[in-house]
């Protein structure tokens, strides 16, 4: 959760919420109705279940960063800097004078 703000005009708490597992991760723009008095632990479960229930239901507007896996490099070795110099060394009659 971050930047828990409250809104004086609309009189709600709002904050953007990131919900994790493992797909990834959402983010959730949430924002819930109560006086600015409500204390900050409140607010924070309040928004947090918001969250949560429109994970659940996937409804409303959300952001989604999906995890990947690194693809495979096509077959190829990766490049092995003293195993090629070592190769170069080992040739005979390609060494410089």
């Amino acid at each position: 959760m971050t930047d828990v703000i409250y809104n004086a005009a609309e009189q709600c708490f709002e904050a953007l919420v990131t919900v994790h597992d493992i797909d990834g991760s959402c983010k959730y723009a949430c924002s819930i109705n109560a006086p600015i008095t409500t204390s900050f632990a409140d607010a924070a479960s309040g928004l947090r279940k918001q969250a949560e229930r429109r994970h659940a239901t996937r409804s409303g507007m959300f952001s989604e960063l999906q995890f990947q896996s690194t693809p495979p490099r096509g077959g190829r070795q990766r490049f092995d800097p003293k195993t090629w110099l070592a190769h170069i060394a080992s040739l005979s009659g390609l060494r410089a004078a």
